[in-house]
């Protein structure tokens, strides 16, 4: 591997010193994520200086602490053969690169355990909502996410889950209202989900009996908020803003006109795959995580090209049927977490920087523009993939011009 990267003489150099193999285990793992060969070079040289700092020995185990303070003696004047320190980006670059390869080789001391003492109950009861409740992975993930934050809270008091009451309860849901960052639907779902986990746990015997009986979540009317979309204008520049000839502008304009021309959510479009399109019949077919239903979907002249120009120009390849994958390496396809990400990354480009700015703001602006045009309520609703007819009756609050049929799926000029 190291001749790979090196000349000759310099990778007789890197193969002579101490842990070899595992060094360029790890680089090989690298190139398979589609690193190119100057980030292979940096993490040979970060990898070769961490050794010699740390003095590491095969199956020697490290901590991020560790790495860290070997990092702050590298980035040192003359510490990394260099007349000036080293900048906070390199540094931190060193210190990511050492975690990465330690960890690659299971020498990384994480400290024990999870993140919390608890973290084996609440995996099983994750297993539990997976295997017999049938919950999807990303509701599953909500259960124990919410789980986690409360058991996070509870180590910091001391608590254990047998000792756990009611006030105990009340105080980690009050605690979220002291912060004032969730809104009242934010916490009336925490007190669900917290129900849910102290069912699972009553019927282990973890925790008291009664617990989730006495769990009352914070008073929430259903359709009490108007849904908050994207002003058109805004929609429209921010597809024009991504228009540019890099690949990574190819990528994001077809993911946008994915989420502006279907109202998708971010699991439906990470969850698309190249045998979801079908060229022939012009046809896009999208699983829906949360209904738990497939559909298909006519594919727009200007989606379909803004997919094909990706697909053709900026795919990388090798990796895998995921229709969307990251630019750099390590390339793996975007979760729901980066596809967020790259809406609420774009939107701050084009200076809109306030109020909702997710993916779902873009759903909600889909279905807001379908009712501005006069669409009826059934086909909106058919339109977002809603399985009951009131989840759509939301955006009647809007002050709309009078309803009326549309024929088929219109862009509106987007593309």
């Amino acid at each position: 591997m190291f001749d790979d990267i090196f000349f000759p003489h310099t990778a007789e150099t890197y193969r002579a010193a101490p842990l070899a193999e595992q060094r360029a285990r790890y680089l090989v793992h690298l190139k398979a994520t589609g690193a190119k060969r100057s980030t292979l070079r940096k993490c040979a040289n970060d990898q070769l200086s961490l050794v010699r700092l740390l003095d590491l020995k095969d199956g020697g185990r490290v901590s991020r602490p560790q790495i860290e303070a070997a990092a702050a003696l590298w980035a040192q004047p003359r510490g990394r053969r260099c007349d000036r320190a080293a900048a906070r980006k390199t540094r931190d670059r060193f210190v990511s690169h050492g975690v990465g390869w330690l960890g690659f080789l299971g020498w990384l001391d994480d400290g024990g355990g999870g993140c919390h003492p608890h973290d084996a109950e609440v995996q099983a009861f994750a297993r539990w909502l997976r295997e017999e409740r049938g919950l999807s992975d990303a509701t599953m993930q909500s259960y124990r996410a919410a789980a986690d934050r409360f058991f996070d809270w509870l180590a910091a008091k001391g608590v254990q889950l047998s000792a756990v009451g009611m006030t105990d309860i009340d105080d980690a849901v009050a605690a979220e209202h002291g912060r004032g960052a969730w809104g009242r639907r934010t916490r009336h779902d925490y007190a669900q989900r917290l129900r849910a986990f102290f069912l699972f746990a009553e019927m282990r015997g973890w925790c008291r009996a009664g617990l989730a009986r006495g769990i009352v979540a914070p008073r929430f009317m259903a359709d009490e908020i108007v849904p908050k979309g994207l002003r058109r204008e805004d929609v429209v520049r921010l597809l024009a803003s991504v228009g540019g000839e890099r690949p990574i502008d190819k990528r994001d304009r077809a993911i946008l006109m994915l989420f502006t021309g279907y109202g998708l959510r971010t699991g439906e479009v990470g969850g698309l795959r190249l045998d979801d399109l079908d060229w022939e019949n012009a046809m896009l077919r999208v699983r829906c995580p949360k209904p738990g239903r497939t559909h298909l979907w006519p594919l727009s002249q200007g989606v379909g090209h803004a997919i094909l120009r990706y697909i053709r120009e900026a795919r990388p390849s090798g990796f895998g049927r995921s229709l969307f994958f990251t630019t750099y390496a390590p390339i793996r396809p975007l979760d729901r977490k980066a596809l967020g990400k790259i809406v609420r990354d774009r939107l701050a480009g084009i200076g809109v920087v306030t109020g909702r700015r997710g993916a779902h703001a873009l759903r909600h602006a889909a279905a807001q523009h379908l009712l501005d045009q006069g669409t009826s309520m059934k086909v909106i609703g058919d339109f977002l993939g809603h399985r009951d007819p009131s989840s759509t009756t939301i955006y009647a609050k809007v002050d709309l011009a009078a309803l009326r049929e549309v024929a088929a799926l219109n862009l509106e000029g987007l593309a």
